[in-house]
């Protein structure tokens, strides 16, 4: 656990300062495609302990505040659909993890509401773990849709996670493999 924190904070810092001057582009860009380029949401961390997660906007202002797999995909903007493809929201994050809320690899922080995946991932223990940025579940393209199934990949991720299989998460997320939370087809 050592080992892997100092990782996190050595690969934040240097990607939050290899990414500087590409985030700066994005939030003009996001700044003229919704007025308010940063999106920040109370999600549920280490502990249970609530924190506030970082991520560019891509969907319109007036979107409600729902998991993922909730939202209505007309409320993404065009340029909101290229940084969630190209996973350039989650960029913003590199400072949760700097900050100590999250880790670069781990499960995904859900939403206080998330009640049924709260529930699952207290009885298997993955509130023990920092939050992160990627994981199993977001390779094998498990979201928040299924708790039961996703906190158990996040267990089992877990009890398995060292060095390697660290590097081995980042280097496939880095590479495009998995898809994470997705917004599904527009509601009727």
């Amino acid at each position: 656990a050592v080992v892997i924190r100092f990782l996190d904070v050595v690969l934040a810092a240097m990607g939050l300062i290899a990414a500087a001057p590409l985030m700066g582009v994005i939030a003009v860009i996001g700044y003229f495609d919704t007025g308010a380029p940063l999106f920040r949401q109370v999600r549920v961390g280490r502990h249970q302990k609530p924190f506030v997660l970082y991520k560019f906007r891509t969907m319109r202002m007036e979107a409600p505040q729902v998991a993922t797999h909730e939202a209505d995909a007309s409320l993404v903007t065009s340029w909101g659909r290229f940084l969630r493809r190209t996973k350039l929201d989650e960029l913003p994050q590199l400072w949760n993890v700097l900050n100590g809320d999250m880790s670069l690899v781990g499960p995904r922080p859900c939403l206080p509401t998330q009640t049924e995946l709260i529930t699952e991932r207290q009885r298997l223990g993955v509130f023990d773990a920092r939050p992160g940025i990627t994981g199993l579940a977001q390779l094998q393209g498990i979201d928040m849709s299924t708790p039961r199934l996703l906190a158990e990949t996040d267990a089992d991720m877990l009890q398995r996670l060292d060095t390697w299989t660290y590097f081995r998460y980042l280097i496939l997320t880095l590479l495009g493999k998995g898809a994470g939370d997705r917004i599904r087809a527009t509601k009727p």
